[in-house]
């Protein structure tokens, strides 16, 4: 090689994933398929799994890579907001309008803030959609985020808590808005803890879902703690409590179904239609929607 050539440098650290290396689904209860159906599915213009949850008590929503889990029950809200990534914001605005009225009476809306369209399920549950953009890596349509309210003075410990016991890579920020721990969960997707002094409902049994390369190290950092819940199986078990990992108090609770890399639905590839194809203006082979954006 030319002495006078050098070798390209890289920032290897872009490279780094963590030990949570998919998030997979966002699970609330909801009281009404139907209802469900009309936000996630027609307002939304994401995708029922055609193939796993197909009868009238759950429904599995493919959002990308990720998924919505909406099962029949109590309705339960997430404390805080999922931030998804969606191609264009302009078909869902007109499909939120010419829906509006089909959802009157419950607790919908959408409007349009800060160049995101934040919208609201019938039951609470809010959504912030925003196209894609650099920040979100190269991904046309997924969960990029999903941002967590917790009292004041926790986004430390918390941060602390995935770091230490997950081996997820975490760090405290602060904005106009407050303090805040950010948390890497897969590829693409980040958890956002965000302090508030407003007083927070309670916590009404909503949960997340992980998968972790190393699946046994946090397990038994947890059962040290006593803080796993349930032993789900061979590939499964879930924890609520984030507790400060110095002092061993609670700090938040949420509840993490978190899976190993063996689990049969790790990595499964999920349908995902294109909701601009209708009877009216339909192109043949043009029905699927690709997650991620071009090479380009």
């Amino acid at each position: 090689m030319d002495q006078q050539q050098k070798a390209p440098t890289y920032d290897r650290t872009i490279g780094d994933i963590g030990n949570i290396v998919e998030f997979g689904h966002v699970n609330v209860m909801v009281p009404d398929q139907q209802l469900a159906t009309l936000f996630y599915v027609s307002v939304l213009g994401l995708t029922r799994d055609p193939f796993l949850m197909t009868s009238t008590d759950n429904m599995w929503i493919n959002v990308g890579a990720q998924q919505f889990h909406l099962p029949s029950g109590g309705p339960q809200v997430l404390r805080g907001v999922t931030g998804l990534v969606v191609p264009d914001l302009a078909p869902l605005r007109a499909r939120a309008e010419r829906l509006r009225q089909k959802l009157s009476g419950t607790r919908f809306s959408c409007a349009e803030r800060d160049g995101a369209l934040e919208l609201t399920c019938p039951w609470g549950n809010r959504i912030r959609a925003h196209t894609p953009a650099e920040a979100f890596g190269p991904v046309a349509l997924g969960i990029a985020y999903v941002e967590l309210d917790t009292p004041t003075g926790t986004a430390a410990g918390i941060a602390k808590f995935y770091r230490d016991v997950l081996h997820a890579p975490a760090h405290v920020g602060h904005d106009a808005r407050g303090p805040f721990a950010t948390v890497g969960a897969g590829l693409h997707t980040v958890l956002i803890y965000r302090e508030t002094s407003a007083p927070l409902p309670r916590y009404d049994g909503n949960h997340i879902q992980i998968t972790l390369a190393d699946f046994s190290g946090p397990h038994a950092r947890l059962l040290a703690r006593a803080l796993v819940t349930e032993e789900s199986d061979a590939h499964q078990y879930r924890f609520v409590a984030l507790s400060d990992p110095d002092s061993g108090d609670v700090l938040v609770e949420v509840e993490h179904e978190v899976r190993s890399m063996r689990h049969p639905l790790f990595n499964r590839q999920l349908v995902n239609r294109n909701p601009l194809q209708s009877n009216r203006n339909f192109a043949p082979g043009r029905e699927g929607w690709a997650w991620s954006l071009p090479l380009d």
